[in-house]
């Protein structure tokens, strides 16, 4: 499918929550965080855009142009959302992990010590509705950045939660540069990749 994914607007927000919640609603970390019981596609569509709007003001939140799928980048040295973003949606992220996702919070603040010490693109979230995977409409959304980053000389990484997903992410030139188990072994695995620039 040829396509051009686009900069997400506020506007998209209600879409991407409804598609990154049914893209994550079987999410290992979404069902660790929230627990098992509470997993679905309504907590990962809120946590999800609770991200997705952290970095949607840096301009590298793509989306489809139906909002089939949505990619959430963050630039070089700008991983960190920013306090006072972050802070406009904590009643929100407070209400979807409840008191033992919050319990968990500082295992997945830990993950960001795990970015290489290279700058880098960061892929936070990438995800297609269901209904629409198969089709490239993940792969479009990442091109814009791979393109920047690629035109830049500068790598990409990012963390995968499932290992199923990996050989799709190395089909885009990511390669695995090592693995991390949330929570010292408590929580799911984590497959950590980085994409040379192409080209």
């Amino acid at each position: 499918m040829e396509e051009r994914a686009r900069p997400a607007l506020r506007a998209d927000l209600p879409a991407m929550e409804e598609t990154l919640g049914a893209a994550f609603a079987d999410d290992p970390v979404i069902r660790w965080l929230v627990g098992p019981d509470r997993a679905g596609p309504a907590r990962a569509g809120c946590l999800n855009r609770s991200i997705a709007h952290g970095h949607l003001e840096d301009g590298l939140t793509m989306v489809t142009p139906g909002v089939e799928a949505v990619a959430v980048w963050a630039a070089p040295s700008r991983h960190s959302i920013p306090v006072h973003r972050f802070l406009r949606y904590l009643p929100r992220l407070t209400r979807a992990l409840g008191g033992g996702g919050l319990l968990r919070i500082p295992a997945m603040a830990a993950v960001e010590k795990l970015h290489p010490p290279e700058p880098h693109y960061y892929l936070a979230v990438l995800g297609t509705h269901p209904t629409h995977q198969g089709r490239g409409h993940a792969s479009a959304a990442m091109q814009p950045v791979f393109a920047r980053a690629d035109a830049e000389g500068v790598p990409c990484y990012l963390e995968s939660s499932k290992e199923q997903n990996v050989p799709y992410y190395r089909h885009h030139g990511f390669e695995v540069i090592d693995t991390h188990d949330l929570a010292n072994g408590a929580g799911p695995r984590l497959w950590l990749m980085w994409r040379e620039p192409q080209g």
